[in-house]
């Protein structure tokens, strides 16, 4: 079989982001076509949580960890994109280290030099914001639509994706045919949309600059951070391979031209930050998910994440930051839904020894619309692969 077809698309967009609101920007998108030559398209979006841009998240270029090839191999055309202010897309107003969070200036010094970011951001707002994440995905998925022929799309996202891919696929049903969520984000009591009027956006919106809900467009994440977040979820034998964090933290870097020389003690030596943006997120929350029954009815969905994932299940006494994977399989109306916990496995699933199994999941979702036998229930799946009602 020949090995799928690899293009890097710059997908032209009019931006909605306050930051540069009007402006055309560049959305990256990695597509890997391994469609039989003789065959319909079946186009798979692919889309990255808060922090780690797409292209580590589902195109590792390490073994076999690259999600996006792997599914190409099983005959899938498969997109990766890249949001406003992540990987290789468009960064308004990242540039000026100034523009970091108060608390973490002291993360750029000596890398770059102190006296460049004297003064105070130059940008007192955050970045995104639900409406534009939504109106980027949509962009995206008509430019798949067109150059393939598809009438519909399927969506896989990570993390924090779910924010944006659950309320599109409810506000956007004839372009989607189904949904699979790894480690997906869900705020049960997450931020409201005004009253009436379902996924508009929350009255008032502090979006712009200087009226805003945050002082700064982005934060950064230092490698050590990444990796003490990482082992703190490593509870089995042979979970994680040795050199995981170093191919991943490379792979970030990779993708920021910028973040790679910022940061680390030594004036001259930058270890690099990974440069995160602020969000503003509304619309996606035990109010939204049931909306026109559209998730698990006219959209499939499927729900995976790892038994050792302590950043998608927290204390319901954290309010906005309240995230429950169960609470969401709950929420949604209808029955053709999925859920799987899977034992070994943390938030960084995607770069673990179970990313196989999540690979291999994802297929049969997406080709049998079943996974381990199953067309709905929730279920965990221990080591051995049996599985329990939960």
């Amino acid at each position: 079989m020949p090995a799928p077809v690899v293009t890097d698309h710059h997908v032209p967009h009019i931006s909605t982001i306050p930051a540069n609101k009007g402006d055309v920007v560049e959305l990256f998108v990695r597509e890997r076509n391994g469609t039989p030559t003789d065959g319909p398209r079946r186009p798979v979006l692919m889309l990255h949580g808060r922090s780690v841009p797409g292209l580590t998240a589902f195109d590792l270029a390490h073994k076999k960890y690259s999600w996006a090839d792997e599914l190409a191999k099983k005959d899938f055309d498969v997109f990766v994109m890249e949001l406003q202010g992540s990987g290789l897309s468009t960064r308004p107003k990242m540039d000026d280290p100034r523009n970091v969070s108060p608390a973490q200036q002291g993360l750029l010094v000596p890398n770059p030099n102190p006296a460049l970011y004297t003064g105070g951001p130059n940008y007192a707002a955050q970045l995104n914001n639900s409406q534009s994440d939504w109106d980027e995905v949509d962009t995206v998925v008509e430019f798949i639509l067109g150059i393939t022929g598809a009438s519909e799309v399927d969506l896989i996202g990570y993390s924090a994706a779910a924010q944006q891919l659950g309320p599109y696929a409810i506000q956007h049903p004839g372009k989607v045919r189904s949904l699979f969520l790894l480690a997906p984000i869900f705020p049960p009591k997450g931020r409201p949309s005004a009253p009436g009027t379902d996924f508009d956006a929350p009255v008032p919106l502090p979006v712009s600059a200087p009226a805003a809900a945050f002082g700064y467009p982005m934060s950064v994440g230092t490698k050590g951070g990444f990796e003490t977040v990482w082992d703190r979820d490593l509870h089995c034998p042979d979970q994680r391979e040795n050199d995981m964090v170093d191919i991943v933290w490379k792979a970030v870097m990779d993708t920021d031209p910028i973040g790679r020389y910022w940061g680390g003690p030594v004036a001259g030596t930058p270890e690099g930050l990974n440069r995160v943006r602020n969000s503003y997120w509304w619309g996606w929350n035990s109010t939204t998910v049931p909306l026109n029954g559209t998730l698990g009815g006219t959209v499939p969905v499927c729900l995976v994440y790892g038994a050792y994932d302590t950043i998608v299940n927290t204390s319901p006494d954290l309010g906005l930051l309240y995230f429950s994977v169960p609470e969401l399989y709950k929420a949604m109306p209808g029955s053709d839904k999925l859920m799987f916990r899977i034992a070994c496995a943390s938030h960084q699933v995607p770069w673990e020894r179970e990313s196989k199994l999540v690979h291999t999941m994802s297929e049969h979702w997406l080709k049998q619309g079943k996974v381990e036998g199953a067309t709905s229930g929730a279920f965990n799946r221990d080591e051995d692969g049996v599985l329990t009602p939960l």
